[in-house]
């Protein structure tokens, strides 16, 4: 289980989150849905240690392991992984070579061990509609949005993270790509011991039709400011995130992680991700 508790984080002095209260069990799906700047990429990072972020406040525990103060590839070894909303590209780094280094690193294989690996990448690259080519390409290199996707949930797949965070997944997706990577997930959540939790942050409903949450929140100014079911996303395409907001005519405090082109280039926490 991931246990959020009270957390307050915020970058160069501006306070994003203010009180995140969160918990997410093996084999949950939850949403976390929210306007623009409303802190949830902010979550993103901050759950994965990205540098910058200060922390205030709060616990963030994942199996009752502390994780505040971890560096991100320590997070990542306890078992969170982080699917970024976009993908940064690693030149020289073949994805095969960097999958076998983090599973050596976390002493789930040896070096010996390595060589099935193989099989099973193309296996779950042929699932996720990857080429073979892409495989031996530097990672996520002269990608398309959609293929750096289906790349990060191949890593996901090899990995078998016990939280994933998934940051937009859904952008730069079309219809068939979005149906195959949510799928994937969506089955990691009924397999494996433990099977799979998710932390799914989105802004639209559609990628909830194809990869179904149990619970929906609604982040609005830092805080989670409404939970349900499924039927709550269903409201928030209706009628949209007004009536979350404490102010309706201001933006709200976006830090660099919900900015956008500011994701790109975060060496450490994209190798935390790994």
């Amino acid at each position: 289980m991931l246990k959020v508790s009270d957390l307050h984080a915020g970058v160069d002095s501006r306070q994003i989150l203010r009180g995140i209260d969160l918990e997410v069990r093996s084999g949950e799906i939850h949403a976390v849905m929210g306007p623009n700047g409303s802190g949830k990429s902010t979550l993103a990072h901050v759950l994965m240690g990205r540098p910058g972020y200060e922390v205030t406040s709060g616990s963030v525990t994942l199996d009752g392991v502390e994780l505040l103060g971890l560096a991100p590839f320590a997070r990542a070894q306890a078992g969170l992984f982080l699917t970024f909303q976009y993908p940064i590209e690693v030149p020289g780094v073949p994805l095969a070579s960097a999958l076998t280094e983090a599973l050596v690193a976390a002493g789930r294989i040896t070096e010996a061990e390595s060589g099935p690996l193989g099989a099973r990448l193309s296996q779950e690259a042929a699932e996720l509609g990857i080429s073979p080519e892409i495989l031996a390409r530097p990672m996520n290199v002269d990608l398309s949005g959609g293929e750096a996707k289906r790349n990060e949930t191949l890593q996901l797949a090899i990995l078998r993270p016990r939280i994933a965070i998934l940051d937009e997944l859904d952008s730069g997706l079309d219809v068939d790509a979005l149906g195959q990577v949510s799928r994937r997930i969506e089955r990691a959540t009924r397999e494996g011991d433990p099977p799979l939790g998710v932390i799914a942050i989105t802004h639209y409903r559609r990628l909830l039709a194809e990869l179904p949450a149990q619970r929906v929140h609604v982040l609005s100014e830092g805080r989670i400011v409404a939970s349900g079911g499924p039927e709550l996303a269903e409201e928030l395409e209706r009628t949209g995130y007004a009536a979350y907001r404490e102010d309706a005519g201001a933006p709200g405090g976006a830090g660099p992680g919900d900015a956008g082109p500011a994701d790109l280039g975060l060496g450490e926490t994209f190798l935390g991700g790994l």
